[in-house]
């Protein structure tokens, strides 16, 4: 058959192959390690030394549309995943070869330099595998081996090992790139996605291993991710932006369009949106098969529409590596294609990246409410792991020991959970998710909820199955950016959701006792100028104040927002401007003594953590307290402790660790906690009256630490693993890809 015909694989065949060993190399080394459980451990007290999470224990999955996306969008997490020594493999879709010219932007006529897209694709996964051996042994000239991989029988993709760190690697499916950003192209991975194109060829970059050409149909190339994630069984998955959000630029009038890409200009690629498409897709049909993962989305161009949220030292670290990917070192790596990509060169941190190393942002930024004390006392803590919720409880209130995680439903779930506390301590839990289109589905966003309807023998809440809330935007296209929902319940028992909307406001829905739900309303005003950014940026924070006013915070592009009721229970409403500082990301908040609330963000380009107060009599803003700088990105979990204006606060530093910090009229010095984390950290007071912090790891635990004693002054003791979700039966067996024999066959050897 024709390679621009394949055959079609079933899924039950699909299967079948992988289950039988369809991951063979046909040149080079490869390795596929197999992940095992450990047990939990207690560390020592926060402070210097290794981390407290288990490399072996973290299995990383990268998903990019193009060989610079990881560095520029998922950096500096993804360079702290290789340095920690766990397992990584990054999937890039499409072969980069944009214009076919590898030459710098700030040549004098670049027009002149031939266009080759073969060797321009090469030259990126040159600079590629230079960037992440920088990453993972300091060395960008380390060697890698290179092989032909197949992981869907009749297919071919290039997979480089780094010989020197085998458990790196780099898979190469080279699929033929949208060559725009946003201009609509039928052969593109958006082309794929819509059906626009039945087909999407290969571009064979120069000295590649892989033979021929191959033509991927939409389910050929979910059912190679899907086999990707089958072999590799990640406790982390990282993709870019399946949320983009839109331009107000209209894109031009081509009535001679295909009318499957006529649609909304967005600020980001297209290339990476369709990616994020696939992996979703390819996340929903993996879903009950081996362990479950902790899945993150990235912001790509949009983040240089946005504030920095990286310090400059940060900033300058991701630029370096962006420099090697460039080539701006002039090395000779031996391949006459180029040793990288020199559009991006040596100009990553000023002029070349529209700010885009500046900031790393996550489309779900974690809640500030995703643990919570039960009814009777015992904390629960509540994520998202393979598109499904889990929920830690306490083994007895303020034991600081938490059971084995229960699911607690849900499907296609995405990013973080949002808890609320109704009167009396009935939980009650909001998300969102994607649902992916089919038969009968339109690809769309909404948001759900799930009330606790009881408690198990054990003592963890049970919940009732998840009722979907809608969208405030009911065409299926403008859905697709809502945002993550922030909730509050009132003394009443009404429970108040709030979401960021598609035209960038904030919509509202309310039910008495967390049911009978009203219809979706925007909130009122403000009324914003920006034109050329995002109003409000996804980030929201809600509190309930001592005399029972409704107070909701938003970043946007200038400063922090602030609606507020004018009676108990009312809808808030906008309040007086706050003059805040520029937020670099989400805003969170809390009440304190005499109607008084505080809220915590870090202030953009520097990304110092500040404390910011409003008095209930005088109605305005300060800028109470400023954190000593920790660097890190993202939101700052803040709750009150006791009673007064004491907190505990918890944020991502530089290391991407936890550091936390008691805080009363100043917040005191950081105490480190060597755990690395996904999204943002947890805090609570436990049936004791403890600080509590607690982190979802990347190997899927819950860790947490409290406080050895009530008090402002008292430490944070030694964080404890609690255990992770079991992992699922299914996929295929993972093996060692070994030397080739003088026969020509390939010895390969089982790690189980």
């Amino acid at each position: 058959m024709s390679p621009a015909d394949p055959p079609r694989v079933s899924r039950r065949r699909l299967l079948q192959a992988t289950g039988g060993g369809v991951l063979a190399a046909t040149a080079g080394a490869g390795v596929w390690a197999r992940l095992t459980d450990h047990p939990p451990r207690t560390a020592e007290p926060a402070g210097p030394g290794g981390s407290l999470a288990d490399p072996a224990a973290q299995s990383f999955l990268q998903v990019i549309a193009h060989a610079d996306d990881g560095l520029y969008f998922m950096n500096p997490d993804l360079e702290q995943s290789l340095r920690g020594g766990a397992r990584s493999v990054t999937v890039c879709l499409t072969g980069g070869e944009a214009d076919g010219h590898n030459v710098s932007r700030r040549a004098p006529d670049p027009a002149r330099v031939p266009k080759n897209r073969a060797a321009f694709a090469r030259a990126r996964a040159n600079g590629l595998r230079a960037a992440h051996a920088a990453m993972a042994t300091g060395d960008p000239a380390a060697r890698w081996d290179v092989a032909a991989l197949s992981l869907l029988p009749g297919f071919e993709v290039e997979i480089q090992t780094l010989r020197d760190a085998p458990q790196h690697q780099l898979i190469f499916l080279g699929l033929v790139e949208a060559r725009a950003v946003w201009q609509s192209r039928a052969a593109s991975l958006r082309g794929l996605w819509l059906g626009a194109t039945g087909t999407l060829p290969t571009l064979r970059p120069l000295g590649t291993p892989v033979k021929r050409q191959f033509h991927y149909t939409r389910d050929q190339l979910t059912e190679t991710l899907v086999a990707v994630l089958d072999r590799v069984r990640p406790t982390v998955v990282r993709t870019l932006d399946p949320n983009a959000v839109h331009s107000r630029r209209r894109p031009p009038d081509t009535p001679d369009r295909d009318p499957r890409l006529v649609g909304l200009r967005y600020y980001d690629h297209q290339d990476h949106t369709a990616s994020a498409y696939f992996a979703q897709a390819a996340l929903a049909a993996h879903a009950g098969r081996g362990r479950p993962a902790v899945v993150e989305n990235y912001l790509g161009y949009e983040t240089g529409a946005l504030p920095n949220d990286l310090d400059l030292r940060a900033a300058r670290r991701k630029a370096r590596l962006l420099s090697v990917y460039g080539w701006a070192d002039h090395r000779a790596c031996g391949d006459p294609a180029g040793c990288g990509d020199r559009k991006v060169g040596g100009s990553a941190l000023n002029g070349g990246s529209r700010n885009w190393t500046r900031s790393t942002r996550l489309r779900a930024p974690g809640s500030n409410a995703w643990v919570r004390r039960a009814a009777d006392g015992r904390l629960a803590a509540f994520a998202v792991l393979g598109g499904t919720a889990y929920c830690w409880a306490e083994t007895r209130p303020g034991s600081g020991s938490f059971g084995a995680p229960v699911p607690v439903g849900g499907e296609q779930l995405q990013g973080q959970i949002h808890v609320v506390r109704r009167p009396g301590g009935v939980l009650q839990l909001f998300a969102a998710r994607t649902v992916l289109p089919g038969r009968n589905a339109a690809h769309r966003r909404e948001v759900l909820t799930a009330p606790q309807s009881g408690t198990a023998p054990d003592g963890s809440p049970v919940f009732a199955r998840w009722e979907s809330l809608g969208s405030p935007d009911p065409d299926p296209v403008r859905s697709l950016e809502t945002g993550f929902p922030a909730a509050v319940a009132t003394p009443d028992g009404t429970v108040h959701v709030f979401v960021r909307t598609w035209d960038g406001n904030v919509a509202h829905r309310s039910g008495p006792h967390g049911g009978n739900w009203s219809l979706w309303q925007r909130l009122e005003g403000p009324v914003s100028t920006l034109k050329a950014s995002p109003r409000i940026v996804d980030g929201l924070d809600a509190c309930v104040d001592s005399g029972g006013l409704i107070h909701l915070v938003a970043p946007t592009v200038g400063t922090v927002q602030h609606w507020v009721s004018k009676e108990p229970g009312r809808i808030p409403r906008p309040a007086a401007a706050t003059g805040l500082p520029q937020p670099a990301g989400p805003v969170s908040i809390v009440p304190v003594a005499d109607g008084a609330v505080r809220a915590v963000f870090r202030r953009s380009v520097t990304a110092q953590v500040l404390i910011a107060e409003r008095q209930r009599m005088i109605g305005g803003w300060r800028v109470s307290a400023r954190c000593e700088a920790a660097g890190g990105h993202g939101r700052v979990a803040v709750a009150p402790v006791g009673s007064g204006d004491r907190m505990v606060l918890a944020a991502r530093d530089d290391a991407g660790d936890v550091r936390m910090a008691m805080a009363q009229e100043g917040p005191r010095p950081w105490q480190r906690g060597r755990v690395p984390h996904s999204a943002a950290a947890g805090v609570a007071q436990d049936a004791v009256g403890r600080a509590v912090v607690v982190a979802l790891g990347l190997d899927g635990r819950l860790y947490t630490t409290r406080q050895t004693s009530v008090g402002q002054t008292a430490l944070f003791g030694g964080w404890r693993a609690q255990a992770g979700p079991p992992e699922r039966t299914g996929g295929g067996p993972a093996f060692v890809v070994g030397p080739v024999r003088a026969d020509g066959r390939r010895m390969r050897r089982e790690t189980r």
